[in-house]
């Protein structure tokens, strides 16, 4: 029986890569996001190129009777299990110091990255408990490990999700549940766009001056530590491009 993983945050960048290569894998797909037209999108493409089984659910991770009502929309005749849950949603919104704060971003990141991994969750572990195995997946950040000049919240919220992995992690060990944090440092993805609010210029140039990590990179390492054997489970990874120590210290040439 083929596995199959579902993919929170599968529109665009690590979701969107990942998608493909576990795709390229024989995986069935369950994929979520906002934009529903790119949901379309990418189903077709990977029908068209691997003849993948699919389904698209189209909800925001932060409400929480939304995300109730599509997990339990999941034909479970055609999925009848779920071996791995890739916990990807999530984004960075705004620069500021603590004090200059935007509330309305404050609000939106913790009910992304936090709120939203842990609706998904929710409804997700029953399920891999009632079948006896699961693997789940929690992108971190090199945030989540060290903080920055104004990174405050967001920083705050891949702390909590490194904190909710180590938990999860202990609460599933009588069930035989894997549970894994990628922490990623920078990686060329629409987050920069995201948090500068569509400013493609300022955006584009976090990347100056160095090589940063793809979302394929992501997605590699994704696949592999869900294609370890099954006595061995990888708790937490962080990863960086050569250029980068952690989450305040990179080197960028010319700059």
């Amino acid at each position: 029986m083929k596995k199959t993983i579902l993919i929170t945050g599968a529109t665009s960048g690590i979701g969107k890569s990942t998608a493909y290569r576990f795709a390229a894998e024989g995986y069935q797909l369950i994929l979520t996001g906002r934009r529903e037209d790119r949901l379309k999108q990418i189903a077709n493409e990977l029908q068209h190129e691997f003849n993948s089984e699919i389904q698209t659910l189209c909800f925001d991770v932060r409400n929480r009777e939304k995300t109730i009502e599509a997990i339990q929309n999941i034909d479970s005749n055609r999925f009848p299990s779920i071996d791995i849950l890739l916990n990807n949603a999530g984004l960075a919104s705004g620069l500021g110091t603590i004090d200059q704060g935007s509330y309305d971003d404050w609000d939106v990141m913790i009910d992304t990255n936090v709120r939203g991994l842990l609706h998904v969750s929710r409804e997700i572990i029953p399920i891999m408990i009632r079948q006896g195995h699961g693997h789940i997946v929690n992108i971190g950040s090199t945030a989540g490990k060290d903080v920055y000049l104004n990174g405050n919240v967001y920083c705050a919220t891949k702390h909590a999700v490194d904190a909710l992995n180590q938990s999860m992690r202990i609460d599933l060990l009588p069930h035989r549940i894997k549970v894994t944090a990628i922490n990623p440092g920078a990686c060329e993805t629409e987050f920069a766009l995201v948090r500068f609010k569509g400013d493609a210029q300022r955006a584009g140039a976090v990347y100056d001056g160095f090589t940063p990590l793809t979302p394929d990179d992501i997605a590699d390492t994704i696949y592999y530590v869900c294609s370890l054997p099954h006595h061995v489970c990888i708790n937490d990874l962080t990863l960086t491009c050569l250029s980068q120590a952690n989450a305040h210290y990179t080197h960028k040439k010319n700059i």
